[in-house]
């Protein structure tokens, strides 16, 4: 369901006017367990796909992070992403849009508070989804109200965005 949510967010996003999209799926960016000789804090990046890694996550003004919960947490995929740099996260906005079961994904998110708080971010929202799926359990089916809250977000996501005369990239 992460794909279908992660579009629908960056579709509403784009209607909003005030932020410019880049889908970052993890499965694609296809980062490896953590190959980098240094500590992310020196920003000593010796592989290619780190050097793309943080010059996305630099260009970007802010983030909505689209994760599931798995065993009451966040995937290790997200965690080894955030791992990989330390710096281009500093001082960004930041929400986090969960989903799974009952929870929604409560969990997962407030597992992944601590990560963002120590990479310097700063968290301005979140929307929680339960049962994405719909009854057939194939499409993401957004359930009343759940619109206007990625609305909502989405509207703190911006107005947390320094202004500047020109706009970089905010990675939704």
């Amino acid at each position: 369901m992460g794909d279908q949510i992660a579009r629908w967010l960056a579709d509403l996003a784009r209607q909003c006017g005030e932020l410019d999209v880049d889908e970052a799926d993890l499965r694609d960016i296809g980062l490896p367990l953590l190959d980098e000789p240094e500590h992310p804090s020196l920003g000593a990046y010796t592989q290619v796909h780190t050097r793309r890694w943080s010059h996305r996550v630099r260009a970007a003004d802010a983030f909505a992070i689209v994760t599931p919960e798995y065993n009451w947490s966040y995937p290790g995929s997200l965690k080894n992403a955030l791992d990989f740099l330390y710096r281009e996260w500093n001082g960004k906005p930041v929400s986090v849009v969960s989903y799974g079961g009952v929870s929604a994904g409560t969990r997962a998110a407030t597992a992944l508070l601590p990560v963002l708080s120590s990479l310097q971010m700063r968290p301005v929202g979140a929307v929680h989804i339960p049962w994405p799926a719909n009854s057939d359990g194939a499409l993401f089916a957004p359930a009343p109200g759940l619109t206007a809250a990625a609305r909502r977000v989405l509207a703190e996501i911006a107005d947390a965005v320094p202004r500047r005369t020109e706009r970089v990239d905010a990675a939704c």
